[in-house]
């Protein structure tokens, strides 16, 4: 049956339009990251390599391929924020990926709102966000310890804000929030939905 895979070595290439690898792991949850340097100046920018780690305490960790802003800013001030990127703010998403010295607020017509323990700025349309303090940060490598233009920042949840809407009996309602998701692809993203939803509780 293995025959019939279409098998490759990353090394020698994909064979395929567009590398699957990114597709094949997900759909990933984007984190869209808020910082601002030490002068003050806000930065917002999405990334889908991004994901908890942790529960208690809780950790989130996001990594970018370069050193941009918003890896600067965490590990200089060393805090950021995570903020629920939904459907309804898919464009801005979007739009705050430009690679330009723009104010990324400024762009998309979005409200900074003052973390409450850090220093970073918060989305005020997003329903979610998350406030978060640097526990480590590096620079990735691969299997030869080479080291990558791609760099890891992990932080420590201090603080989380939550539209009561999505809050039903005691618990979040994931879909309700409407929460957009990276697929891979040239421009592949997926929306969630209670239709779509199935439980599945862990074997005791």
């Amino acid at each position: 049956m293995q025959d019939h895979y279409h098998t490759y070595e990353p090394k020698n290439g994909h064979g395929l339009r567009h590398d699957p690898i990114s597709s094949i792991v997900g759909p990933r949850v984007i984190g869209w990251i808020g910082t601002q340097d030490t002068a003050g100046q806000p930065n917002l920018a999405p990334y889908s390599f991004c994901n908890i780690f942790n529960y208690k305490p809780a950790l989130i960790a996001f990594s970018s391929v370069g050193y941009k802003d918003s890896v600067r800013n965490a590990i200089e001030t060393g805090v950021f924020t995570w903020n629920l990127a939904t459907r309804p703010l898919a464009e801005a998403v979007n739009q705050s990926s430009l690679e330009q010295p723009v104010n990324e607020f400024e762009l998309t017509q979005l409200t900074p709102l003052a973390g409450q323990l850090v220093a970073a700025p918060r989305v005020a349309q997003s329903p979610v966000s998350i406030e978060c303090k640097v526990t480590q940060h590096f620079q990735m490598t691969d299997q030869h310890q080479d080291a990558l233009n791609t760099w890891m920042v992990i932080g420590e949840v201090v603080a989380v804000h939550i539209d009561p809407a999505l809050i039903k009996d005691g618990i979040y309602h994931c879909a309700a929030a409407q929460p957009i998701l990276r697929g891979g692809g040239p421009a592949d993203y997926y929306e969630i939905s209670d239709q779509t939803l199935f439980h599945m509780y862990r074997p005791k």
